[in-house]
């Protein structure tokens, strides 16, 4: 956290999140070489102390007994009953109360804040003034670890002064004799404007230096860690004279972040949504590692034994993919029972398995009865469900790649690093201005960056052509 500040109430000191120094003299040398940045805010809530919470005053929330990880290769699952469990609560009248009465000791709303916060997890006290028709805003507690008394009071971030936060907390049920462990606070710190990076991210104007993580403007955890993941992968690759490698927007969440971040830029700290990606159906967590296991094998991340389990279950996946669009099941008497408990239209003829699956009420593994299957095959649970979504949703799936393909084909049109968009007759002004700025790689880049229309683009692929036919520019 560069030149960051720590900010509650109408105190502000230097300071790091949890206690960490912060990183002094950084940053106003990379302004000293030319690399812009702006100041952004994030905040985090209090920690409560677990022997002190009432939980009979609140709502549990549990987890979920479907074996579902991070990992394909996680084979191991924590059975229900084990899970710990979060729970539901609400601010009251007095919560909300005690929140407008001390506005101005917030630092948020005294002035001290210069920073620009995440819109999509603000403080407590900006939701309250900002949805002062909401009686009441929800709060989760949250466990930090099994291994200590730590509960995260998801929903109550602020940068009110630690006196006022105790009120706060014991004015919501359950915690009205809690003990805070670690008092809320607000979070000011530089970061580098992330249109000054190439989708390597490499900085455009210092080749062979990266960035990732909020430093260049996103919010922390998954945000920050995939950056790192791909400023890492590269950096290396730059070291061995490889190519840049780059995720596209239809292959990984990751490539929509990197994208956005270079691309459009970002005003606050950014959260990646699935809102943000226009191939959400592409982009699923059951087809993670059909999308992207191959790229981390040859990346040398996936040794051969995950590699081999990978091709086996992908072999698999085709096999019995062919076999349901091969199959066709008959009108006969187990069958219609079968579909007649669910609900089901009974068969008067026979019909495509596939075509089956379909119905909304018919699941997979259930189906599977009727339709012959190696016996070398393993119907694992994440098989079952990729096959199941691969084919109930094969058109939806078929339609958004399509139009993934079209993009592609402006992604391998490439743009001259030197092109010159002040000599370019037919641009409007703002696209001269955002494209010189951006300096996208690629006609698909282009396209994208806020304030380039669809007309400056199509003359900006007329001149490339032209160019292309007298030998000076290769598309």
């Amino acid at each position: 956290f560069m030149e960051a500040q720590i900010l509650r109430g109408h105190h502000a000191y230097s300071g790091g999140p949890d206690g960490e120094k912060p990183s002094l003299g950084l940053s106003p040398n990379l302004a000293k070489m030319g690399i812009e940045l702006f100041r952004l805010k994030t905040g985090t809530p209090p920690r409560i102390k677990r022997d002190s919470i009432d939980f009979s005053k609140m709502t549990p929330q549990t987890g979920t007994d479907a074996k579902l990880a991070f990992s394909y290769d996680t084979d191991t699952f924590v059975p229900l009953e084990e899970q710990e469990l979060c729970y539901l609560i609400y601010t009251q009248p007095e919560t909300h109360r005690l929140i407008n009465e001390h506005l101005s000791d917030s630092a948020l709303f005294s002035g001290l804040v210069t920073g620009v916060g995440p819109r999509y997890c603000p403080s407590i006290e900006d939701k309250i003034v900002r949805f002062a028709d909401k009686s009441r805003h929800q709060l989760f507690l949250e466990p930090e670890s099994r291994e200590t008394d730590s509960m995260y009071l998801q929903g109550f971030s602020t940068s009110m002064p630690e006196d006022i936060q105790e009120q706060m907390v014991h004015s919501l049920p359950g915690l009205e004799q809690a003990v805070i462990l670690k008092y809320a606070y607000a979070i000011e710190y530089d970061a580098l404007v992330p249109t000054q990076f190439l989708p390597s991210l490499e900085l455009k104007k210092w080749p062979g230096l990266f960035g990732a993580g909020q430093i260049i403007g996103t919010s922390g955890y998954e945000e920050a860690a995939g950056l790192g993941l791909m400023a890492g992968i590269n950096a290396v690759r730059k070291i061995k004279n490889l190519a840049p490698f780059i995720l596209r927007r239809d292959k990984a969440y990751i490539g929509v972040m990197i994208d956005d971040l270079v691309t459009k830029g970002t005003l606050e700290p950014y959260r990646l949504l699935s809102s943000r990606a226009e191939y959400r159906l592409l982009l699923r967590h059951d087809n993670a590692d059909l999308r992207l296991r191959e790229m981390g094998y040859e990346l040398g991340l996936i040794n051969e034994e995950r590699y081999g389990r990978f091709l086996k279950k992908n072999e698999d996946l085709r096999t019995i993919f062919q076999i349901i669009n091969n199959t066709t099941i008959r009108n006969h008497k187990a069958i219609n029972e079968y579909l007649v408990n669910l609900g089901s239209q009974a068969l008067n003829g026979g019909i495509n398995a596939a075509e089956l699956l379909r119905r909304p009420e018919i699941d997979l593994r259930s189906l599977l009865q009727f339709v012959s299957i190696p016996p070398e095959i393993d119907l694992s649970d994440t098989l079952i469900e990729q096959l199941e979504v691969m084919i109930k949703y094969e058109g939806y799936i078929q339609k958004q790649d399509k139009q993934a393909q079209k993009i592609i084909k402006q992604e391998s049109i490439m743009i001259p690093p030197t092109l010159d968009y002040a000599m370019l007759d037919g641009l409007a002004i703002e696209a001269r201005q955002k494209l010189a700025k951006i300096q996208p790689l690629t006609i698909g880049q282009a396209s994208r960056i806020s304030g380039v229309n669809p007309s400056d683009i199509a003359m900006l692929v007329l001149y490339l052509k032209r160019n292309s036919i007298n030998g000076s520019t290769s598309i």
